[in-house]
């Protein structure tokens, strides 16, 4: 019966592997800041174990699944691979924390997610944590960013090619060369981050706060080396290239690709990135000149303020300049709207993403124009996507909706959870919507004297949040069948 079921599933098996060996090399990666911080060697152990269980499990898993390459996935499987692969990944990554910062599993296994979903919230005092796992928490927030999958088919090759992509949570269509597509994105995103970091020291950023930080700004994750985050420099300079790193991280790939094509004019017509700029050009008014200007009476303050805090919860990165204490209800409730619209679809962003909201808004026009045209008039309905035109069916609309209504259900459920522990509603609906938004901007509920129950509530948020509601129900769904 066993081996049956490990013929059932070969592909996943094969696929599950790959990733557990990516995961260890992953692993080894913040060991290679021990010749700048020798006085960190006594925490290498803490990563070298769980990336040999991790390179271990890997070739088991490889071994005992004998794939072929007549080894297909039947349906629900690519969803299954992004699942456990992801789950996989998280439970490795706590490991060190747990050996090395004495955090219990739930704390460890927060900080593990929190990186990979790029949301950034955090339950450590980064001010007494060691360099070598605030750049670990980095890295993971790289390779979460990208996609562990999207690492797995540059690495190897374009088996199960898109639809592991798009079980990823990446809609975008790329180019035909799946694998040269996937690397091109890696080097774009290498380059955009050394770009970032050179331009950090420029303006005054110590080396190691720049590389974590133009890191957390382009995967949109916001975990920074400072308490304060962005606020601590007190730049204009470090807070505009932030900016442009978080814009830069909320962008599809399948625009970044037109991009370094030079297609601006594509790029221009794109309807997701219009619209992005539009609910930017209204709320950054709205929380400035109607809530924030009794709070800074300087214009530029309240500019810089206004523009970056939104910008932030917009693209879900999660930085910030200023604590949210004295900001009066109407701007947080902004802030709240922004987090839950979230990024770009196809980007390393989370939220309801900005495509889906873009159609709701299309179709109501849509529907006005409609009544006002002849009865009999034949017309079709469609939007500017990065590959071009796009037309839309009441197949597309379906999905959209019931992808909105699935995501407020579980806003709803994770509100509640909070408020049970009686959070006030205004920040149960901040912290939550940040979480489930992998956004990573706290009122302060998250910390490591958190409740265990709200710690893993906001823990399913941002795993469904980052890997899309439906792919997970899939996996959930293959699994009981499974069993079965």
């Amino acid at each position: 019966m066993v081996l049956k079921k490990i013929n059932d599933f070969k592909g996943v098996l094969y696929c599950i592997g790959i990733l557990s060996f990516i995961v260890g090399l992953i692993l080894l990666l913040p060991l290679l800041i021990l010749p700048f911080y020798p006085d960190e060697v006594k925490y290498i152990f803490d990563f070298i174990i769980p990336s040999l269980i991790s390179i271990l499990l890997g070739c088991i898993l490889n071994k005992i699944s004998k794939h072929n390459k007549e080894t297909t996935l039947s349906v629900g499987e690519d969803a299954l691979i992004v699942v456990l692969g992801w789950i996989l990944a998280t439970v490795l990554c706590a490991i060190p924390f747990i050996l090395g910062q004495k955090l219990n599993f739930t704390q460890a296994f927060f900080e593990s997610v929190s990186g990979w979903t790029t949301t950034g919230l955090s339950v450590i005092n980064v001010e007494s944590t060691p360099n070598i796992f605030l750049i670990f928490r980095s890295i993971m927030q790289f390779f979460g960013g990208v996609g562990i999958i999207l690492v797995m088919l540059s690495a190897l090759s374009s088996l199960f090619g898109m639809s592991l992509y798009n079980s990823e949570g990446h809609t975008d269509k790329l180019l035909p060369n799946l694998v040269k597509s996937s690397r091109i994105i890696i080097s774009m995103y290498l380059g955009y981050i050394i770009s970032g970091t050179i331009l950090y020291v420029l303006f005054g950023m110590p080396l190691f706060d720049a590389i974590n930080h133009a890191i957390g700004s382009l995967s949109t994750g916001g975990f920074s080396v400072k308490s304060e985050s962005i606020g601590f420099y007190n730049n204009v300079h470090i807070e505009l290239i932030t900016i442009i790193l978080m814009i830069l991280g909320t962008t599809s790939f399948a625009t970044h690709l037109l991009i370094i094509n030079g297609k601006f004019k594509k790029v221009i017509k794109i309807g997701e990135i219009r619209f992005m700029f539009l609910i930017l050009g209204i709320a950054i008014p709205l929380v400035a000149f109607i809530s924030l200007r009794y709070i800074y009476s300087d214009i530029n303050k309240l500019i810089r303020v206004s523009v970056f805090e939104t910008v932030s919860a917009l693209s879900t990165t999660g930085y910030s300049t200023v604590s949210y204490n004295r900001w009066p209800s109407f701007a947080i409730f902004i802030m709240i709207i922004l987090m839950l619209i979230g990024g770009g679809s196809g980007s390393t962003s989370g939220g309801i993403k900005l495509y889906r909201v873009y159609l709701i808004l299309k179709q109501i026009f849509w529907n006005i124009k409609r009544r006002l045209l002849p009865e009999h008039m034949v017309y079709s309905n469609y939007v500017y996507k990065p590959e071009g035109k796009h037309f839309i069916n009441k197949e597309n609309m379906m999905e959209v909706y019931n992808y909105i209504t699935l995501y407020l259900f579980i806003f709803i459920f994770g509100v509640g959870v909070m408020l049970a522990y009686n959070y006030p509603l205004e920040d149960a609906m901040f912290e939550f919507s940040s979480a489930l938004g992998t956004v990573g901007l706290s009122i302060g509920i998250t910390s490591a004297s958190a409740p265990p129950i709200v710690l893993w509530t906001e823990i399913i948020g941002m795993l469904f949040g980052r890997l899309e509601i439906v792919v997970i129900l899939i996996a959930i769904v293959k699994i009981i069948k499974g069993f079965k």
